[in-house]
């Protein structure tokens, strides 16, 4: 049996890093702000790292962190404006996130 394979979308990403970054709902952050945050997370942690500690506080947290990872999902999309898109065939991505063609790194050229 062969393993699965995921395509982790960049959408995802940005809204793992903005779910980890110090942001938070109460600053009423600009997107300018959420874009910036976004960038910083992923240099510190990287995509992966951000996944991490994203799953690390649903461990430990699960009651806060569905709550705050919608707010960061929708912020991440409104500031960056992704589009969802199909995944390429015979790649699945993880289900309810949205795939972009954009690279992590475009983010902070944006």
């Amino acid at each position: 049996m062969q393993p699965e394979v995921y395509y982790i979308s960049t959408g995802a990403v940005w809204a793992d890093a903005l779910f980890v970054s110090a942001m938070q709902r109460s600053d009423k952050p600009s997107k300018g702000q959420v874009l910036k945050a976004i960038a910083a997370a992923v240099r510190a942690y990287g995509d992966r790292g951000c996944a991490e500690q994203v799953a690390q506080e649903f461990g430990d947290h699960p009651e806060t962190a569905v709550a705050r990872m919608r707010w960061a999902r929708a912020m991440a999309r409104e500031a960056v404006g992704w589009v969802p898109e199909p995944a390429p065939d015979g790649i699945k991505h993880r289900p309810g996130l949205p795939v972009t063609g954009l690279r992590t790194g475009e983010l902070a050229t944006r």
